[in-house]
């Protein structure tokens, strides 16, 4: 009886590694903003970062989180699930929020202390990384610096502070790439292609 149960119970489902998926979401969509906070382009075409804050950095960053749950990985869940409520947030924030906001000195308080939040739980989300790998944790300590400057930038305001977490970004995104593109080169030439520096 007990060999007729196994025989019947379905294999199990195994799925593929969302955190490439979640990392290209999460460097695609820094690196469009950063270049204007960085002041690399005209900021009267910065909403351009909106849709990409949307679907990609969002919501394709959401579902490798759920992902990442259904994998049984903590920390990827933990960190796609909330950084793709972070660009999500940032697109209601930037669409909806700040327009009404214009006319109150003080709406860029509020921004800060919306950065200053993201900067707390990125750098505890650096301690958990230091078990994961060190292309993670370059992220996850590049982006809590970031934040950090982003948020410092705008309770100011300051906008040499602003510029300078921009240019951080940009290497963000350039590091969040990197492990991206690791991860899935890995998968498709079925060994590593570039190091990640896993933790042991």
């Amino acid at each position: 009886m007990a060999t007729e149960q196994s025989a019947a119970s379905p294999a199990p489902v195994e799925i593929a590694d969302p955190a490439p998926l979640g990392l290209a979401g999460f460097a695609m969509t820094t690196f469009v903003l950063s270049c204007f906070n960085a002041n690399l382009l005209d900021a009267k075409v910065g909403a351009v970062v909106l849709p990409l804050a949307l679907a990609y950095g969002g919501v394709a960053q959401l579902l490798a989180g759920m992902w990442e749950f259904r994998k049984g990985n903590t920390f990827g869940a933990t960190a796609f699930s909330s950084f793709g409520a972070f660009w999500l947030a940032y697109y209601f924030l930037a669409k909806d929020v700040l327009p009404g906001l214009d006319s109150n000195p003080h709406e860029h308080q509020g921004v800060g202390l919306f950065l200053l939040a993201w900067t707390i739980f990125t750098a505890y989300m650096s301690v958990a990384a230091l078990r994961v790998s060190g292309a993670v944790l370059a992220v996850f300590v590049s982006l809590t610096v970031t934040f950090a400057l982003l948020a410092a930038g705008s309770f100011g305001p300051y906008d040499s502070v602003t510029k300078a977490g921009g240019w951080l970004g940009l290497l963000t995104a350039v590091l969040a790439w990197y492990a991206s593109f690791a991860g899935v080169t890995a998968y498709t030439f079925k060994r590593p292609i570039l190091p990640t520096w896993p933790a042991r």
